[in-house]
């Protein structure tokens, strides 16, 4: 086949008539060489990629490990004195590497996998043309250890992220329910009892809405205040001037003014991370101590539980 230099049209014959862009050849073509070197370029492509994907996941392991020992270490000389020595920083920043690398490394890699496998497969059919064949397997191989090794690391880190997620959520909850008694304990101390209902706690001060956010999803008709009359301090009562001389109609008991009583004691049900009243997960505050709803201790004399009642 001849290909024309100046318009690019193939031929069969050597256009010794002339090609339609009006070209002629001037003379024959030039004989092919007698040995021609082998191409290393296929194989070069392949150890190269293979060596950046390990160099970019190294040294995002050295960043997170420079990151996380630098927060405790007291001088860049104790940071380099742990590092060669200790392989657990070395783990834990390898773990975030991994999962910085997820978004970036995995679809990356599938393309270089697919690609490099195209030129290796050229390089094994036709050694006579292109060499390095040892290179270009040991880059494919690399090229599929970092995602190999990027995704075992994710897999052995989730259920460790999955725990300290839940602890997330369960912190979340508990701070909710402190905040909510941290208001009930400043309601007692300005007006001396625990409300009646939790709408009573609008009458506090709120400055950067914390309350109202712990209050936004809460089902008011949970809370229980009560009273433990053995505590309650007796009075005498004030009988009424002139009751020894009554109108019989008023009736025959005596009469008398007392306080209103006030509440020493409560338990708030809260939703539990599934959101929902009246499942094992829901949380009991009770006395400013928070407990989950199926291993709360029964008190002496309290009636049966809040959850109970509300299924």
């Amino acid at each position: 086949m001849t290909i024309c230099p100046c318009c690019g049209v193939k031929s069969d014959g050597f256009l010794s008539d002339g090609c339609v862009c009006g070209a002629r050849a001037v003379g024959e073509a030039l004989p092919k060489p007698e040995h021609e070197l082998p191409s290393y370029g296929r194989s070069l492509v392949l150890a190269v990629t293979g060596t950046l994907m390990v160099l970019v996941f190294l040294t995002q392991t050295f960043v997170a490990l420079t990151q996380t020992s630098a927060r405790g270490a007291k001088s860049n000389l104790a940071l380099l004195s742990m590092i060669p020595f200790d392989p657990l920083p070395w783990l834990a920043a390898s773990e975030t590497a991994a999962w910085r690398l997820k978004w970036v490394a995995i679809p990356l890699s599938i393309f270089v996998l697919w690609f490099g496998r195209k030129l290796h497969r050229s390089i094994v059919h036709s050694p006579d043309r292109f060499c390095g064949l040892r290179y270009a397997r040991r880059g494919c191989v690399a090229s599929a250890a970092v995602p190999l090794l990027i995704l075992i690391l994710i897999g052995v880190t989730v259920p460790e992220r999955l725990r300290a997620r839940q602890l997330g959520i369960e912190a979340g909850l508990n701070a909710q329910a402190y905040r909510i008694d941290r208001a009930l304990v400043e309601y007692r101390e300005k007006f001396g009892g625990l409300p009646d209902n939790m709408s009573d706690l609008s009458r506090l001060p709120d400055a950067d809405d914390s309350l109202a956010a712990a209050l936004r999803n809460l089902d008011a008709s949970t809370y229980r205040p009560s009273a433990e009359l053995a505590a309650v301090p007796k009075q005498k009562p004030q009988t009424l001037r002139g009751a020894a001389i009554r109108n019989a109609s008023i009736g025959g008991a005596d009469e008398a003014i007392t306080e209103r009583l006030s509440f020493t004691n409560y338990e708030l049900l809260l939703p539990g991370p599934d959101k929902q009243l009246g499942t094992e997960d829901d949380l009991i505050l009770r006395d400013g101590v928070v407990y989950k709803a199926s291993e709360i201790p029964r008190r002496p004399g309290s009636t049966a539980s809040m959850k109970t009642s509300r299924r």
